[in-house]
């Protein structure tokens, strides 16, 4: 299996960010830390030796990304909107830096798939519906999708719109609508310790996309399954297995 490691300054965040990308070819995903993690995390957990066979085989292709959420969602010291501005520039660096790069790496013209667990869920799935025009799906474990978790009742318009169980019930747009029903969204959690938040953002996401008519695999294992590795270990394989050989179970 082929890894590169790839870094640049970037324009939009005034730093130098860093990325690995494992395998040749296949179906895009870019995958996110999670919370204040680094790009690396996800290989070091055994993610990637999880699905090494469907990378060996060029039927996935990992762009794993580096994270800023010390800068912005973790910074807890910090005014609330000043730490969305800093997430709104790491937008800007993956949209227009990350996702040209991806194209330019795979040649497959396949829709890209962001993923993650835990906070990187939270922005797998944030990162698809805010932008369907770029983005071909999200493989989602074990986030929360409403940003009560990390600001409580602060709301404002940076904030609202990046809280998907906010925007998404007022969404109303045929063209993202239709965008969003061509997508393969794919959302699992766990019912087992530290799981709580999660599976109730998932069903009320659950809940949200079946009102607006949005095909989507929504998947809540048992209550044994907690908020750790070794389950997102089993769950990932699962879900690319089944997304790759078009087994996906829209509801």
């Amino acid at each position: 299996m082929k890894i590169e490691y790839h870094a640049w300054d970037s324009s939009h965040l005034g730093q130098k960010m860093e990325l690995k990308v494992y395998g040749t070819g296949g179906r895009p995903f870019l995958v996110f830390p999670s919370s204040s993690g680094r790009f690396f995390d996800f290989e070091n957990q055994g993610m990637v030796h999880c699905v090494e066979s469907f990378l060996a085989d060029e039927k996935i292709q990992i762009f794993s990304v580096d994270g800023i959420d010390p800068q912005s969602w973790d910074k807890n010291w910090a005014p609330i909107p000043e730490r969305m501005q800093r997430h709104e520039e790491y937008d800007h660096y993956i949209i227009n830096e990350v996702v040209p790069f991806v194209r330019q790496q795979n040649e497959s013209n396949l829709g890209i798939i962001t993923s993650g667990v835990s906070m990187g869920a939270t922005h797998a799935v944030n990162f698809y519906f805010r932008h369907p025009e770029v983005l071909g799906g999200c493989l989602a474990l074990s986030g929360q999708y409403h940003t009560r978790g990390f600001f409580g009742d602060y709301m404002d318009e940076r904030v609202y719109y990046n809280s998907p169980l906010s925007y998404l019930p007022n969404l109303s747009d045929k063209k993202i609508l239709d965008l969003y029903r061509k997508g393969d969204i794919i959302v699992c959690v766990g019912q087992g310790a530290w799981e709580d938040p999660m599976v109730k953002d998932t069903l009320e996401l659950k809940q949200i996309l079946k009102e607006k008519e949005i095909p989507a695999w929504i998947d809540i294992w048992g209550h044994d399954v907690e908020h750790h590795w070794h389950w997102w270990k089993i769950q990932f394989p699962y879900f690319i297995d089944a997304l790759i050989n078009n087994r996906t179970l829209k509801e």
